[in-house]
């Protein structure tokens, strides 16, 4: 965690930005695996509720009365026999006086604050629950049932929320910078494993295992398959093959729950096709151009559709799409190939704040996305970029055999796709090369220490020196 001073002014600038009424933030409940008593490890706790007081315990609710300006930490103090099994922690009172709150209550009295506020009709500011305990607290302390909450909840929090936590502060940056550090070895410890033969889950288990190493945790479910054409393919037990491209997505979350989250797709032998090489030189020739492009001021949905109209272009020169380019990605039809957004904010989640709803996270009322669009309504950022954001840049290009199949049964997009040169590319896979990056004064740079390789030569290069052999 953070000193006590970030908390206190994160709260305070909190109060300034809100009117009236109090605030309820919910930490995290221990979720249970497979029974009661046997927790998913780590516990993580909620991000907003770590955001503004810091603690990673669960069981814990912070409450800010924006009329009297008073704070409470609501929880309960653990007993004998936790202690006994889980060694001795902190008092709530402990905790608070450690990120500069002042009052302590039991979670019994949480139903009487709310109570109390409800008599008096103040408002009650929460924001949208995603576990079902915390929807079930909701509902016994406020009487809005579950079903009704994302719709409860407070758009004016939300916005408050997306303010603070979008731009980021120079300590957040450098525990980021941390994040890519350990997402580096993560990545280039799959790229010296791989070899033909070996599963899919041996080397994402021992790419997972470099994040629990370095007293981190992955920032989501590590993907890796050599059906890269599928967005969250899950590593199988299928043995890699030589002539196959395979497609690494992870990250790691520090100590202190900052993220990382790069992609690479190289060649299971170690060396690229030609056919692989002109399919892998448009994503490239993308992922660079977006670099070129980022900086304040800029849309990040401009940045997104330059990118299409790039991939359109080079798709064309292969004969794969035709007809006019604007008109080709005013359709749609690069969605054939990029199915999802150029990329999303990052931060304390890998998908920052997803749970206050991406539509509040990446966008405004200038940058709406078209939801009726396919690929479109898969945008989760296209608002302007500021100094200090935090967003991945992640082009793809992804043949889906069931995608293709349908697109050619209806004709959809038929005016600009080649389907039946497409059809010769089903058993491709996809490609996807995926970096964070840091929005700067002037533009924008890679957040991490070192590269992980993803041009052409240098992965060969990389994979040809660095193999190793712990099968």
């Amino acid at each position: 965690m953070f000193d006590k001073a970030t908390y206190v002014g994160r709260r305070a600038k909190l109060r300034e930005l809100m009117k009236d009424g109090i605030i309820i933030l919910f930490g995290n409940n221990e979720s249970p695996c497979n029974y009661p008593s046997n927790g998913y490890y780590p516990f993580r706790q909620d991000s907003s509720f770590l955001y503004y007081f810091g603690l990673n315990r669960d069981g814990l609710v912070g409450v800010i009365d924006l009329d009297n300006g008073t704070e409470t930490l609501v929880g309960n103090d653990i007993d004998i026999e936790d202690i006994v099994w889980y060694g001795g922690v902190d008092s709530v009172k402990d905790m608070a006086e450690r990120v500069g709150v002042a009052n302590t209550a039991p979670m019994k009295s949480l139903k009487s604050i709310c109570n109390e506020a409800m008599r008096q009709k103040r408002r009650i500011h929460f924001l949208p629950p995603y576990r079902h305990d915390t929807k079930i607290q909701i509902f016994d302390l406020l009487g809005i049932h579950p079903v009704q909450q994302k719709e409860a909840a407070s758009i004016e929090l939300i916005r408050a929320v997306v303010k603070m936590r979008s731009t980021k502060e120079q300590q957040e940056i450098e525990e980021l910078e941390r994040a890519a550090v350990i997402g580096y070895k993560m990545h280039t410890t799959a790229m010296r494993l791989t070899k033909p033969g070996l599963t899919e889950k041996f080397v994402a288990g021992q790419v997972d295992s470099i994040a629990l190493s370095y007293g981190a945790m992955t920032s989501f479910a590590t993907i890796f398959s050599q059906h890269g054409e599928i967005m969250h393919g899950n590593p199988s037990m299928a043995k890699l093959e030589s002539g196959r491209l395979v497609l690494c997505d992870c990250g790691a979350e520090t100590i202190n729950n900052y993220c990382s989250d790069n992609t690479r797709t190289f060649p299971v032998n170690g060396k690229f096709t030609e056919r692989q090489l002109e399919i892998y030189s448009i994503v490239e020739a993308c992922h660079d151009h977006a670099l070129d492009v980022a900086k304040p001021g800029v849309k990040y949905m401009d940045v997104h559709l330059s990118v299409c109209r790039l991939m359109t272009e080079r798709l064309k020169e292969l004969g794969l799409m035709k007809g006019d380019v604007d008109e080709a990605v005013a359709a749609g039809a690069h969605a054939m190939f990029l199915p999802h957004g150029l990329g999303h904010m990052m931060g304390m989640d890998v998908h920052d704040m997803e749970g206050l709803d991406q539509i509040n996270v990446g966008f405004d009322e200038e940058t709406r996305p078209r939801l009726d669009q396919f690929g479109t309504n898969c945008l989760r950022m296209g608002r302007r970029l500021e100094e200090g954001f935090v967003v991945t840049d992640e082009p793809g290009i992804y043949f889906i055999p069931a995608l293709i199949d349908d697109w050619k049964a209806s004709g959809h997009c038929a005016e600009f796709l080649n389907f039946d040169k497409i059809e010769t590319y089903k058993d491709f896979g996809g490609i996807r090369i995926e970096d964070d990056i840091l929005i700067t004064k002037d533009g924008c740079r890679f957040l991490g220490k070192d590269r992980i390789p993803y041009h052409p030569k240098d992965v060969e290069a990389y994979m040809a020196e660095k193999q190793i052999d712990i099968a």
